[in-house]
């Protein structure tokens, strides 16, 4: 595989991992009123915003999720790695272009935001998205969605568990003792992310079945849900956890990941 290729990945895995290592970080110090807030994506924008530099980390920001997208469609498209184009390999190949269209916009927010675009949308361009979303269509689109995160939730608490993200790996010069704490790490990681993408998925399909768009949760949302139940704040806080772990993974993954083909 073309070493271009290799380091746009590994610029877009430290991307990511920077965004869910904000958002557990602020999510957990919300949780036990260490001066935090529930946090998503747009948060994490909204943070970077606040810094010294703040555009330039947008812009760095913008660049690094730009790289991750292209990575994906390049997974999706080329098929470096050979997935194969069976039943499974294109389900994968097909969530892994899903995957780069939601980073990519997410980094044209990013590039907006650095440039003074990013809070000027118009109420009527969002009355639009909502009234299309209450139609029968859109109702339709919200239902697919929300069983397309589901079964990424899914996916990603049996990735965790089956380890088969270990394969792609390359520790073979690490000690024992590092390699378990990368396992237990991206175990933690994986898990955490698939709760709140189960919970994302849930509210999307009911938000289909009760016709009510405005029932659809963000991140932050979710996370605000599980604050709501019962050993709230520790539950929430134990998942926030969990993202800073999935950060770690995906440093891990810039660091270590090999690439086939």
């Amino acid at each position: 595989m073309d070493d271009n290729i290799k380091t746009m990945a590994r610029t877009g895995f430290v991307a990511k991992g920077v965004v869910y290592g904000i958002i557990g970080v602020l999510t957990f110090k919300a949780a036990f009123d260490m001066g935090g807030q529930k946090a998503g994506q747009l948060q994490v924008l909204e943070f970077l915003e606040k810094q010294t530099f703040g555009n330039i980390l947008l812009i760095l920001m913008a660049l690094g999720l730009a790289c991750y997208a292209a990575w994906r469609f390049v997974q999706s498209i080329k098929d470096p790695e050979n997935i194969g184009d069976d039943k499974k390999g294109t389900a994968k190949r097909i969530a892994f272009f899903c995957s780069g269209l939601l980073y990519l916009g997410f980094g044209v927010l990013a590039a907006l935001k650095a440039f003074g675009s990013g809070s000027g949308s118009s109420g009527s361009s969002s009355a639009q998205q909502s009234s299309f979303l209450a139609t029968d269509t859109g109702l339709w689109i919200i239902g697919i969605v929300g069983a397309g995160i589901i079964i990424a939730g899914i996916f990603q608490i049996v990735k965790a568990y089956k380890n088969d993200y270990y394969k792609k790996f390359g520790l073979a010069s690490i000690d024992e003792k590092r390699r378990e704490s990368i396992k237990k790490t991206a175990e933690f990681g994986l898990t955490a992310r698939g709760v709140i993408l189960l919970i994302i998925g849930f509210f999307a399909i009911q938000a289909a079945v009760n016709s009510n768009p405005s029932e659809i949760k963000t991140t932050q949302e979710a996370f605000a849900f599980i604050q709501e139940s019962s050993y709230g704040a520790w539950l929430m806080g134990l998942v926030a956890a969990g993202l800073v772990a999935y950060a770690v993974y995906m440093f891990l993954m810039a660091k270590y990941r090999r690439f086939h083909g």
